[in-house]
């Protein structure tokens, strides 16, 4: 199949070649939400912990004698019903990670590639330099090729091109061997460049 190819004025310059399997591939929306979730509950920390009524230090002597106070009778100070007191059910440190082999992934990520292709979501660019590390370089740049909410995919990340794109809001950078799901489903556009897609369509082949 082929993709237009846009300049860098935003215009049409031509079209490129790329494999039906990276980006001409079956939607499978089930695959796409459980290699996108996985991917999250990769980065959650799974750090929270709690102390059980075991845990907390003190509360060994019983508060008041069991009967004749008028108060309800209490073995410990570090029950749970009272402040201070342990968890009943404490939170244990933990891993969320969820397990997706190399052949899903790949296949996920040809799924969420082709249907960025087929909603007309994707645009390919021969090249995204700039002449300086400006904002409104970027910002004539997206305007050109008329986007707002971005992920640029490029080969190899310019200090102009990462210093200018910082400080925009609703735009993503990263390299062609970064990208990963969440990215792609995460902005309304996602700007390639023509040696990115190379380079994309070598990794999921």
């Amino acid at each position: 199949m082929e993709l237009n190819l846009l300049n860098a004025s935003g215009k049409a310059s031509g079209t490129i070649k790329v494999s039906d399997e990276a980006f001409g591939s079956e939607y499978k929306e089930s695959l796409v939400h459980q290699v996108v979730t996985a991917y999250m509950n990769g980065g959650r920390a799974g750090t929270k912990a709690q102390k059980t009524r075991r845990q907390v230090s003190g509360g060994g002597l019983k508060p008041w004698r069991q009967k004749g106070t008028g108060r309800a009778r209490a073995g410990s100070s570090r029950s749970p019903l009272w402040r201070g007191g342990g968890k009943s059910f404490a939170a244990v440190p933990r891993s969320f990670e969820q397990k997706v082999n190399r052949k899903m992934y790949r296949a996920a990520m040809r799924s969420i590639m082709s249907e960025l292709a087929r909603q007309d979501r994707l645009v390919v660019v021969d090249s995204m330099e700039l002449s300086a590390p400006k904002t409104k370089e970027m910002v004539a740049k997206m305007q050109a090729l008329g986007v707002t909410d971005a992920l640029f995919v490029v080969e190899t990340v310019s200090e102009n091109l990462a210093l200018a794109a910082r400080n925009l809001y609703h735009v993503g950078l990263c390299e062609a061997k970064d990208l990963d799901p969440v990215s792609l489903v995460g902005f309304e556009k996602v700007v390639v460049t023509s040696a990115a897609v190379k380079q994309i369509e070598e990794r999921l082949a």
